[in-house]
């Protein structure tokens, strides 16, 4: 039976609370940023799509990064490239120089995937990588927005392509495996009629240009959320995007997209969704997503964290503030922010890889502008948490209450766990204290809030103790845990075995 962690980021686990609150950890930039930055090479005129994987068995992190190369060549196969680079630390990244894909006079280039050409670019490189053991040949899987066909037959959609290393790709043959709707001079286009096909680029309900990839471990599939075409007031295509998502088991047969997050009236008439990439820990789906304000510097765009608990029904309670903020001035991400479905998930820290525009979402073109491929992060498991309120002075209470609150998690089964601890913080003057009750409410003797061991201090892994009694020493069953705080916030906790 493997540990077990619950996130507090949400009341999924928990009967009720009194005298809380729930506050957003926003991540904190590297101070190295940007890890990566424009112009080091002629190809490299703006960075902005990431992907990231480290690999458990040596810890190299693997890099892939779209950059645009500022339409210095006469097809547009090279106009939005796919670049490589790998680190030691995730912080140091060096580009090999392949012979894969010469770029002008330069013989070799960290080029490791263009283009087909087309109306459009070519957007994004999402990597999903695969355990050991499963087609070495596919081991690593990429899906990408791209042009299929020429002239008039020439259809958007989403593209993959498999590697065994993440540096030799091989695009799959059959494109696209999903067509997507693409917005070619159509704002407010009528939804064509069910029988009228002579516009194949307008397409209701259609994902479109923007997307990530990753591997749904609940559902055992491989799924993409990005944007999603939504209709106007007046009925119009091309109004505003929502979240879409499609799944498929072998990332080539994809199913029909369902749209499952749109703005709504808590969000101001400019705001949209640029797109959500999604990724799943310790139970929990969330998305980092892309909002994109259209009233401000030509479309810029800020991280708001949205989770879920199913991947479909999603919840946005940290609307403000935001997650990953701008950064103020002309810097590398003042503009816009990318970000994708890979954090790289570390035993004491979560890192978040993105690229950035100084400018706004559509700003690429504009040589005066800077970009690059930054790092934020958080202590482990600490994307949200619960702490005290300043006062609560109900009248249901005999005297207000000073910083103390408390949280009663649903009915647990804590048969075969033997340790209990808590990522919390308990300085300045904080201390918390953890109780059981039976799965009625009544507390058990020697589990009790007097019973306990104090906690204080801001640790990543208190040990939850009592002072003669242990874990293990309980009855197999379910039980509930109770969290006593006093000037504390709790972010999770961990049964062991």
């Amino acid at each position: 039976m493997p540990s077990h962690t619950i996130l507090l980021v949400d009341d999924h686990d928990i009967l009720y609370r009194s005298g809380t609150e729930r506050i957003l950890t926003p991540f904190k930039r590297h101070v190295d940023n940007p890890l990566i930055a424009s112009h080091e090479y002629p190809w490299e005129v703006a960075l902005a799509w990431s992907s990231i994987y480290r690999n458990p068995e040596n810890g190299v992190y693997q890099l892939w990064y779209q950059a645009y190369t500022g339409d210095q060549l006469a097809k547009r196969t090279c106009d939005c490239a796919t670049c490589y680079a790998e680190s030691e630390d995730g912080i140091h990244f060096q580009k090999p120089m392949l012979d894969l894909y010469p770029f002008q006079g330069a013989k070799q280039s960290n080029i490791i995937l263009i283009g087909n050409g087309g109306y459009s670019y070519k957007y994004g490189n999402y990597v999903v990588v695969d355990p050991v053991g499963k087609d070495p040949d596919r081991r690593y899987k990429m899906a990408y927005f791209d042009f299929a066909g020429e002239g008039t037959d020439e259809t958007p959609g989403l593209h993959v392509a498999f590697s065994p290393d993440g540096i030799h790709w091989t695009k799959h043959p059959t494109t696209p495996l999903s067509p997507i709707a693409y917005g070619r001079g159509g704002l407010g286009s009528p939804v064509p009629f069910n029988d009228d096909r002579s516009e194949p680029w307008h397409r209701p309900l259609t994902m479109s240009d923007a997307l990530d990839a990753m591997y749904d471990p609940v559902r055992d599939v491989y799924a993409i959320y990005g944007k999603m075409w939504i209709d106007g007031p007046g009925g119009g295509m091309f109004w505003k995007h929502g979240m879409g998502r499609i799944e498929s088991r072998d990332f080539i047969h994809w199913s029909r997209p369902e749209l499952v997050l749109t703005p709504d009236d808590d969000d101001p008439p400019h705001v949209e969704f640029h797109t959500a990439p999604v990724f799943y820990h310790a139970g929990c789906y969330f998305s980092l997503m892309q909002i994109l304000d259209r009233a401000t510097g030509g479309g810029v765009i800020t991280i708001e964290l949205a989770v879920s608990r199913d991947g479909m029904h999603w919840q946005r309670p940290f609307r403000t503030p935001y997650v990953l903020e701008r950064s103020e001035g002309n810097q590398f991400d003042s503009g816009s922010i990318f970000t994708n479905a890979t954090p790289v998930i570390l035993d004491d820290e979560i890192r978040f890889y993105y690229g950035a525009y100084s400018g706004g979402a559509t700003s690429a073109d504009d040589r005066g502008h800077v970009s690059g491929i930054g790092l934020a992060s958080i202590p482990r498991d600490r994307f949200a948490g619960i702490r005290t309120r300043a006062i609560s002075d109900q009248a249901t209470l005999p005297e207000p209450l000073a910083h103390v609150g408390q949280v009663t998690l649903k009915p647990i089964d804590l048969t075969g766990y033997r340790t209990l601890t808590l990522n919390a913080d308990a300085t300045h003057q904080g201390k918390i204290q953890v109780e059981l009750l039976d799965a009625s409410g009544y507390r058990i003797r020697g589990f009790s809030k007097d019973a306990a061991v104090d906690i204080a201090g801001d640790q990543l892994r208190h040990p939850v103790r009592w002072k003669a009694s242990h874990l293990q020493d309980l009855p197999d069953g379910s039980y509930m845990i109770r969290i006593h705080l006093e000037r504390a916030t709790v972010y999770a906790l961990t049964l062991g075995v």
